[in-house]
């Protein structure tokens, strides 16, 4: 067990029966009152971030999280496949844990993924990944002004606002925490 007086940004503690990872903490006096500590917790699960205020005499249960970078394989039945790259181990996790991220996984990737109890609860996509641009819709001469966008399908079947000059067979670069295009890759 550890005191609120005790974390730290990255721990992981059991609070109402969820694993959640202490994202940001602030210790606080109001006044007469008794000592606090204010925190934004993310859901190891589901990834949502909440804001939780401990006293300082709560007593938190730390949970070790063991975290490896897997490659991702194949999806079955919305249940994402990984394999351990030393072990050769295979591993499991829902495909409705990592929400709209999914959409950019592609076979191959390397993924950080992270057990408890040897238990995968969750998966992070590298945060830059590039793709291959299967279709796009054509750029329209004299519409030209900037910061125009146009529709494109990645090699994942994801659609993606890409600028004009970006055409079929390109390959991009794109942030897989927005969705959003970064750059075109030679």
């Amino acid at each position: 067990m550890a005191a609120a007086s005790d974390f730290r940004n990255g721990m992981a503690i059991l609070h109402n029966n969820d694993v959640w990872v202490i994202v940001e903490f602030q210790h606080f006096n109001p006044g007469n009152w008794r000592a606090m500590v204010r925190t934004k917790l993310k859901h190891a699960k589901s990834g949502r971030v909440v804001d939780h205020t401990f006293r300082m005499s709560d007593k938190i249960e730390e949970v070790q999280l063991e975290e490896k970078d897997m490659q991702y394989l194949y999806e079955a039945d919305n249940n994402l496949y990984f394999m351990d790259n030393e072990t050769y181990e295979q591993t499991f996790i829902s495909g409705d844990l990592l929400g709209d991220q999914k959409r950019f996984l592609k076979e191959g990737n390397i993924c950080h993924v992270m057990f408890y109890e040897g238990k995968a609860i969750s998966a992070e996509l590298p945060f830059f990944i590039e793709f291959k641009v299967t279709e796009a819709e054509p750029a329209v001469k004299g519409d030209t002004a900037t910061g125009v966008m146009k529709n494109a399908v990645i090699e994942t079947g994801a659609k993606v606002q890409v600028p004009l000059f970006i055409k079929e067979g390109d390959n991009i670069k794109i942030d897989t925490r927005t969705g959003k295009y970064l750059e075109r890759v030679k």
